[in-house]
């Protein structure tokens, strides 16, 4: 189990779209609004290992891939389109009337159209059950290794807000960051 716990936070703590999204929301928004885009990042990565260990991963026919990988990249290219467009104001994590972010729920089904999720619950799937460890305990790590994981991009969000006090810094931030979006989602599509 310790190897999995390694593998879990390799996996979470690397650069790739969620954790993007994170660092993004935190540094325009606030820590609040990150909290259910962490928890439904968690959970919805957690839910793809217990699927693609239940043999979802077998109906992946090679017809099938490209049409999920396709929708996949248009789903990033749209969230970093949201993110390269957002307006630079300043940072109010009380604001009520701002629109949510991606929420719980986009955030748990953003790993279902995120190359790097897929490859790695396959990768849990192919490795640590063939190892003996049980699924459900597999799914419950993963989503406990992942929830810090995801807060520490939250955190160095917030630190970047602090050095980014202008509206100009913020604008930049978001381009930055829509930009390594698209790049870590090519990637990992490139690399599936």
């Amino acid at each position: 189990m310790l190897a999995f716990i390694l593998f879990a936070f390799v996996a979470s703590i690397t650069p790739g779209p969620t954790n993007l999204i994170v660092l993004s929301t935190s540094a325009r928004r606030g820590w609040r609004p990150c909290l259910p885009i962490i928890l439904g990042a968690g959970a919805g990565a957690a839910s793809l290992v217990w699927v693609a260990g239940a043999g979802a991963s077998t109906l992946m026919l090679p017809g099938v891939r490209p049409v999920i990988s396709a929708l996949g990249m248009c789903w990033m290219l749209w969230l970093a389109w949201q993110i390269f467009t957002a307006p630079a104001t300043a940072i109010d994590p009380a604001a009520d009337v701002q629109k949510p972010e991606l929420g719980l729920v986009g955030a748990a089904l953003l790993q279902w159209v995120n190359p790097k999720s897929w490859m790695m619950a396959i990768a849990v799937i192919s490795v640590f059950t063939a190892q003996g460890q049980g699924l459900n305990a597999l799914c419950l790590a993963f989503f406990l290794v992942s929830l810090p994981c995801l807060a520490l991009w939250a955190l160095l969000g917030r630190g970047a807000a602090r050095w980014l006090s202008n509206p100009a810094q913020l604008q930049w931030l978001n381009r930055i960051l829509a930009v390594l979006l698209v790049i870590s989602s090519a990637a990992a599509l490139l690399h599936r």
